[in-house]
């Protein structure tokens, strides 16, 4: 007799092997830029249920380590998982105490390795991730997706930032930017990921890090003027679509 259909525990076994099939409580746009002194990031602070904005207060963007700061949008539940497993990783690197400390470039290393083998298993963590931070005078900045596709750039962005934000920061980044130019800059892609993304809410924190170490904001709101004429009548041009 088959030795799977002898063991009734392998047949519980099989039976409950459970795959996040879709997110439950999603955070909306991560976006990430490189400015003068080191990586500006930018997350709001909403938690979809499906499409109802049910929590208003998660913190999409943490500290990894010395040198790296993760943001996440995506599954919050997933997100948690990749922190464990990466308070995992830096306490092993911290146990060998030889003065030596993982960077950036290899947190994200770290990080394409565990989507990608997610992936393969059928049971990907449902997340895009955007990894910054400065070793040794060095900038570094990247994202991997929710199947491992990753790249490096000069600015980034995740979800509906990808779409909506990254056209201005082709736009008006240059390397050269000042802290508080940086701060704008990713206030007014906020900004229109606010008009235009169902799911964002205006609560949002911006977290730099350089080499003295991470700061993430206080949350705050931004100034927003819903007048213009797009918002008053939206349906007006398109008579007869639905």
């Amino acid at each position: 007799m088959d030795s799977t259909h002898s063991n009734p525990m392998s047949l519980c076994s099989q039976a409950d092997s459970q795959r996040t099939l879709y997110p439950y409580v999603t955070g909306t746009s991560v976006i990430g830029v490189k400015y003068k002194d080191g990586i500006l990031m930018a997350a709001d602070m909403g938690g979809s249920y499906g499409s109802t904005l049910r929590y208003k207060s998660v913190e999409r963007m943490k500290p990894i380590g010395k040198h790296s700061l993760l943001g996440a949008s995506g599954e919050i539940s997933d997100f948690q998982e990749i922190l464990r497993y990466l308070d995992e990783l830096i306490l092993y690197d911290n146990m060998w105490d030889d003065g030596n400390s993982l960077g950036p470039k290899e947190v994200h290393s770290y990080l394409t390795r565990v989507m990608y083998n997610r992936r393969n298993k059928f049971n990907p963590l449902w997340n895009s991730l955007v990894l910054g931070g400065v070793k040794n005078g060095q900038k570094y900045l990247g994202t991997v997706s929710m199947i491992g596709v990753h790249f490096e750039d000069n600015h980034v962005a995740t979800g509906f930032g990808n779409h909506l934000a990254r056209p201005i920061l082709r736009d008006e980044w240059h390397e050269d930017l000042s802290f508080e130019d940086g701060v704008k800059l990713l206030e007014k892609c906020m900004r229109v990921l606010l008009y235009r993304d169902r799911s964002a809410v205006n609560k949002l924190q911006i977290a730099k890090i350089t080499e003295e170490g991470v700061t993430i904001s206080q949350p705050y709101s931004l100034k927003t003027f819903w007048g213009f004429s797009a918002f008053q009548n939206p349906t007006v041009g398109a008579e007869g679509s639905w």
